[in-house]
């Protein structure tokens, strides 16, 4: 007798990531969300002067990592290698939920932002970036005049 993990959720995941799929903006470039391995995960958030995302890449050197924006379209790519283990000897059995190879994700920015002023830095396996926005955008207060 076997056991089998179950995860009643998986298929909501990949219905979800197909229909982000359908509406992502695509290019004609070889490296793709389809060719990717896996896709890691990423918060957003907006503030009145910048957007800033938080790319989980656990296990990622950053130097495997290419972070580059172009035409509206900011990617993060690259590739988490299997992690070398003590021996060369073959599990009698494996489960296995970290994906290896190759990643891709991209975020289709707003004409707001500052594309000259975008900084990236990694931390406890998170990619940071941030994009401010361009100073024409933000919001001023405009004083009414007595």
């Amino acid at each position: 007798m076997s056991l089998a993990q179950y995860q009643p959720y998986s298929l909501i995941s990949q219905l979800r990531q197909d229909i982000d799929s359908l509406f992502s903006r695509t290019d004609t470039s070889s490296t793709s969300s389809a060719t990717a391995e896996w896709i890691p995960a990423a918060d957003i958030a907006e503030y009145t002067d910048r957007f800033e995302l938080k790319v989980d890449l656990p296990g990622v050197r950053l130097d495997a990592v290419d972070v580059s924006l172009a035409n509206g379209v900011l990617s993060v790519s690259g590739d988490r290698n299997p992690l070398k283990t003590a021996g060369d000897e073959n599990p009698i059995r494996q489960h296995v939920e970290r994906l290896e190879g190759r990643f891709h994700r991209r975020f289709i920015l707003p004409d707001t932002v500052d594309a000259d002023s975008v900084k990236a830095k990694g931390e406890n396996g998170v990619l940071f970036i941030t994009i401010p926005k361009t100073p024409a955008v933000m919001p001023r207060r405009i004083p009414i005049k007595t």
